[in-house]
């Protein structure tokens, strides 16, 4: 990740996020499903990651399992091809404030540099999130085009907006684990096994592992806040929506579907930053070899 050009990480990041968020978006429909029913309504409609995902494909058919797959794209996409070009100068700048050489930056830097530029790049894309939550919780045929009216009539411009600072803690939160610990890790792991796969997957499995464990309340928060925009039934405001899934459902609730977050984190991980990490070679090479004739 050091020393490419800010339009090579754009486009390295943009085709790894987008392959990604494609081959993992059933397990965020379950998850998000998961996190939105309640135990204070009575019987629960799923019990765990696999009977949800079974029920949602035999219910509603398997195009299901990839609800939301467009405003997912574009929120991947742009979401994390933006931080991926804030991330190297705001970890560079936060050395040079600290009177540290960019090269030798150190493990909290990074998680604070990676943390800080995807919230930024969240704040910008954050209507994507509300689209595709609200379209994964529907069991009906809903477009993109329909919940956008349906928040717009109710909330108008702010409701796209809705559960930005949840999101944006929660972003925060999962890309300073994420990017900072698979940074981290594969510096510590060039030294025994080389940069090459094997430093690439277990980087990125501790990197899931640790974005997973720290995010999960948050993301329960945010889910059940973005879901509840454009209805009569939404929540007073963030701390509301915490106290009330805490008061009714216990704290438990807030780690509704931790093993679905972990299972997906492994795997987008995983093949988002191997995929990354050869594409950026790659390109670099090309353009290097372009530049030497």
């Amino acid at each position: 990740m050091e020393g490419s050009s800010a339009g090579v990480r754009l486009l390295a990041s943009a085709i790894g996020a987008g392959i990604a968020e494609a081959t993992t978006l059933p397990t965020d429909v379950a998850k998000v499903r998961l996190q939105l029913q309640s135990s204070s309504l009575g019987e629960l409609r799923y019990h765990g990651m696999v009977d949800c995902i079974m029920k949602v494909a035999r219910v509603e058919g398997l195009r299901a399992l990839w609800k939301g797959i467009v405003p997912a794209l574009i929120r991947q996409v742009s979401y994390h091809s933006f931080t991926f070009v804030l991330y190297e100068p705001i970890r560079d700048m936060v050395s040079l404030v600290l009177g540290m050489e960019a090269a030798r930056s150190n493990y909290l830097q990074r998680l604070l540099a990676a943390g800080t530029s995807a919230a930024i790049a969240i704040v910008l894309f954050n209507p994507t999130e509300v689209l595709k939550t609200q379209m994964q919780s529907s069991s009906g045929n809903v477009t993109m085009k329909e919940v956008a009216k349906k928040v717009w009539n109710k909330d108008g411009f702010k409701g796209f907006w809705a559960g930005l600072r949840p999101n944006v803690v929660r972003t925060f939160l999962v890309n300073g684990a994420e990017i900072g610990t698979y940074d981290e890790s594969k510096l510590l792991l060039l030294e025994s096994v080389g940069d090459g796969l094997v430093a690439h997957i277990s980087a990125s499995f501790v990197a899931g592992l640790a974005s997973a464990c720290v995010s999960t309340p948050a993301d329960v928060v945010k889910t059940r806040f973005m879901n509840a925009a454009g209805s009569d039934q939404a929540y007073k405001g963030i701390m509301h929506t915490g106290y009330s899934i805490l008061r009714d459902e216990g704290f438990l609730a807030l780690y509704k579907g931790f093993l679905l977050i972990v299972c997906r984190k492994l795997i987008w991980c995983t093949v988002f930053f191997v995929i990354y990490e050869r594409l950026l070679r790659t390109m670099v090479k090309a353009f290097d070899d372009i530049a030497s004739k």
